[in-house]
């Protein structure tokens, strides 16, 4: 490995200290560390041997993306990177930090293994939606909820051409298997194991009792109408802002098998990681 780029968590006081050690086994195994402006400014870097700073956020020649942050952070990159080839090795910088390589505590051996090349690669689908702003990709999830003070919204959603349901409820998600453990989970979804072939949908706040949560196969495009009478309803990518839809629109979705790629660390298994981020919140 050659290049790679680098983004952190907002909040740089938290993770300067990583980033050093970073710098550091980077230098060693000759690995260029590259940073934008933004993460240039936020951390104050000079140029300095092996780092390159200021640069520009094009993809070309980078080999792997390190991140020091959250779900949200790693996110971000995941969906920057997707179908690029180039994977994401992020160390958790948040609370739960589902995605991440690695913990913080871990994190001086993992950086070596990375700048070797040393890791496994986990092949992650994504949901892909023609939104206002143009095509996105949900690496976890796509949500489609009634806006703050607003009615009920009416939803229908219809797979493969199909009709299922019309249902009366604050929004329906849409989680790939690594989104799962997130909105979905909340909304009394399953949790899809990570290899599972097909995404899940799940309502939120329904007002009804036979809408259930649904697993669709991956072949399986779904079209949402809003059917509300007056009332728009927004789309959330990632949690993100993507767009509204209108009353009388609608809005297809479809499951992508491999978008983007998450370096794990040699013999890490989802169910392992299942137990041990959630087991703190309990």
């Amino acid at each position: 490995m050659k290049r790679a780029v680098v983004y952190t968590h907002r909040r740089p006081e938290e993770t300067r200290w990583a980033l050093d050690k970073l710098i550091a086994a980077a230098h060693d195994l000759g690995v260029e560390l590259r940073f934008d402006p933004a993460e240039t400014r936020k951390h104050q870097l000079g140029a300095v041997d092996g780092v390159a700073v200021d640069g520009s956020d094009e993809i070309e020649g980078i080999d792997l993306v390190f991140v020091l942050g959250g779900d949200g952070t790693i996110l971000t990159a995941l969906r920057r990177f997707a179908g690029t080839g180039v994977p994401v090795f992020a160390v958790n910088f948040g609370q739960i930090g589902f995605l991440a390589t690695v913990e913080p505590d871990g994190l001086s051996d993992a950086f070596v293994l990375a700048c070797r090349g040393e890791f496994d690669l986990l092949r992650l689908p994504a949901i892909t939606l023609q939104a206002p702003a143009g095509i996105q990709a949900a690496i976890n999830d796509v949500a489609i909820h009634r806006r703050p003070g607003e009615r009920v919204a009416m939803l229908a959603y219809a797979l493969e051409g199909e009709e299922v349901g019309s249902v009366r409820c604050d929004g329906l998600v849409l989680a790939t298997p690594a989104g799962s453990t997130g909105y979905n989970l909340a909304n009394g979804g399953p949790v899809l194991a990570w290899g599972v072939e097909g995404y899940v949908i799940s309502f939120i706040a329904p007002h009804s009792l036979t809408a259930r949560p649904m697993v669709a196969a991956p072949n399986d495009s779904i079209v949402i109408h809003n059917r509300s009478v007056d009332e728009a309803v927004d789309i959330a990518v990632d949690g993100r802002p993507a767009g509204t839809l209108e009353p009388g629109d609608s809005l297809t979705c479809r499951f992508l098998l491999e978008a983007a790629l998450l370096a794990q660390l040699p013999g890490s298994t989802f169910y392992r990681r299942l137990r041990e981020k959630f087991g703190k919140l309990a």
